[in-house]
């Protein structure tokens, strides 16, 4: 059976559970400033009964017969309720909003401490517009609501309870004919609440689709700019935002016919306090105060209901809002071990029938291959073929869905992720670098950074050369995604960062594909020296990178076809033979 829905309030509560004092607080503060702001209204009727009915008033029968001295009270009271309004405002102002920047802090924390233990196949699958849009717009969302509608949420219920107290106090005839508008509004309300959802969440869906094209194309403007493709960009944001512009169109229609309707209930309910109230009063089945408070009451009571409209539309926006966030919240992640591991493992890697598929596509179909520790290891083969699902698994990215991958003969799927990652040093095909110094990215993930392993390590990569060549040395900042650096030097640097922790496992995944000639001479001089005492496994297309390797593997359509030499491979005038002639020119 299909588990029930959950409102998105209760997944917001069960969030924010570690703050129900403070939301109990704000909301009892809520609670009193609408109970000193209703007083007013009644102190106007007794202030007209007074001058009215004077000996004769309301306050005279409590015992306080002088007019002048009734009217001196009423002055003391309305000081002290004003008094009491306004340090209540104050006190709900500054709960509400606290707890809002609070919360807005805590979601966006958790959202992208959930997302970073995720598989980066996710991130690339959700589209990072997507996610950007959900941590920074939605989550912001939420802390509007906070702000605001949450107090007028509380208010509004309260202020209907509390003046429709007052007139079954005075007339329960008359309380009928004013709250008869009430259900009417609600109900309204309700009515236009279910049809604005599902319109604001296909609202914040547009608006995450408008981001990421954004985001995507700001990554790739120098092609967009190469191939002239200014205009046919230009058209798809077009499109995308014209598309966010009739979904958010489609909501205004109905969030704009809220308060127009509620008008007219308001409106009802007025007129029925006005004439009916007035005939009592001029029957002498009401003072002229009591009316005079109804009247003044009816206003107060009905008036904020026009603000419906706002607090819906804050309302639905926020509820779409934290659903999406809930959702990554609640996206599933894979298992995690918890073994230790050894301080310096001795780096056998060992893959027992290994499969795995993306979807219900077969990528790996019973793999097995063993790296000796110390050794270097190639995987070559065709796009494709599933070299890079193997090191995704060995960085447990994933987990097989058969067989199993082992460490010095333990199943890593019983080790910490983060225990077996830094026993890892991994250069990927396009390295990430953070906007910071060349020290920082050498020294990625520490605070403070040790000098010395930091220049060992670039000396290491062939890097230290070019760095010292710069004005600010290790000290240059290197631009966003290593922009202030050409692409020999951004690999040469990720080279130096997986050396710098002085990894037992280096992984190298297309790291030469898409550098010139000197660069990649440069890596494989680098390579040759500290591969020496680590097990190592390079991915490559251009098999003149690996021809030196201890093993070479070929993988063709997720199966393992060839294992050996260089010389043993071409000998056997197999896969890796035709490839070897392809690539080199030989008939």
């Amino acid at each position: 059976m299909p588990r029930p829905a959950i409102h998105p309030l209760s997944r917001l509560f069960a969030f924010a559970r570690p703050y129900r004092r403070n939301a109990g607080l704000a909301s009892i503060f809520s609670v009193l400033n609408k109970f000193f702001d209703v007083l007013p209204e009644l102190l106007i009727g007794v202030a007209v009964d007074v001058v009215v009915n004077q000996k004769q008033s309301f306050l005279a029968g409590l015992g306080i017969e002088e007019p002048m001295t009734q009217l001196w009270w009423l002055v003391a009271l309305t000081v002290l309720i004003w008094v009491c309004e306004s340090l209540f405002e104050y006190l709900y102002a500054l709960k509400w909003r606290g707890l809002a920047q609070d919360l807005q802090h805590e979601l966006r924390q958790a959202a992208y401490a959930h997302v970073q233990k995720l598989p980066p196949d996710f991130i690339a699958r959700e589209r990072s517009g997507k996610l950007m849009a959900l941590m920074n717009e939605d989550v912001n969302q939420i802390e509007r609501f906070l702000n605001t509608g949450a107090n007028d949420l509380i208010q509004v219920f309260c202020s209907s309870l509390m003046v429709g107290a007052v007139f079954f106090v005075i007339t329960s005839k008359l309380a009928v004919l004013a709250l008869l508008p009430i259900p009417l509004i609600l109900f309204g309300a309700f009515w236009f609440q279910r049809r604005l959802y599902p319109r604001y969440a296909a609202a914040r869906d547009a608006a995450a689709v408008v981001s990421n094209r954004l985001n995507n194309n700001l990554g790739g403007m120098a092609t967009i700019q190469a191939y002239t493709a200014e205009a046919f960009e230009s058209e798809h944001v077009r499109a995308a935002s014209d598309q966010f512009r009739a979904r958010n169109a489609d909501a205004i229609r109905v969030s704009a016919a809220i308060t127009p309707v509620i008008r007219m209930a308001i409106l009802a309910g007025f007129v029925a306090t006005l004439l009916y109230g007035g005939h009592l009063a001029l029957s002498g089945e009401i003072g002229v105060g009591s009316y005079s408070a109804l009247v003044y009451l009816t206003q107060r009571l009905l008036w904020p209901l026009t603000r419906l409209a706002d607090m819906t539309d804050l309302y639905q926006r926020a509820m779409a809002s934290v659903n999406r966030v809930m959702d990554l919240l609640e996206t599933p992640i894979a298992r995690r071990g918890d073994a230790a591991i050894a301080q310096r493992p001795q780096g056998a890697l060992r893959f027992e029938r290994v499969g795995f598929a993306y979807a219900d596509t077969p990528t790996l179909i019973d793999v097995s291959l063993e790296v000796p520790a110390g050794q270097t290891i190639a995987l070559v083969g065709g796009t494709g073929s599933g070299k890079s699902t193997l090191l995704k698994l060995l960085l447990r990215f994933h987990d097989p869905a058969s067989g199993r991958v082992l460490l010095d003969g333990a199943d890593i799927a019983t080790i910490d992720p983060v225990a077996l990652r830094r026993r890892i040093g991994y250069v990927a095909q396009d390295p990430f670098l953070t906007d910071g110094t060349i020290a920082d990215n050498i020294a990625y993930g520490e605070r403070e950074p040790d000098h010395a392993r930091v220049e060992a390590a670039a000396r290491a990569a062939e890097a230290h050369d070019f760095i010292a060549a710069l004005p600010g040395g290790y000290a240059s900042a290197v631009g966003e995604r290593g922009a202030n650096l050409s692409g020999g030097q951004r690999q040469r640097i990720a080279l130096a960062r997986a050396l710098y922790r002085d990894p037992v496992i280096l992984i190298l995944d297309e790291a030469t594909s898409a550098v010139d000639n000197e660069t990649e001479a440069a890596i494989q001089r680098s390579l040759a020296h500290v591969s020496k005492g680590r097990t190592t496994i390079v991915v490559a297309h251009r098999l003149s990178t690996v021809r030196h390797a201890d093993c070479i593997h070929v993988i063709d359509q997720g199966r393992l076809r060839e294992s050996g030499t260089h010389d043993q491979l071409l000998a056997s005038n197999g896969t890796y033979a035709a490839l070897w002639r392809l690539q080199t020119g030989e008939s």
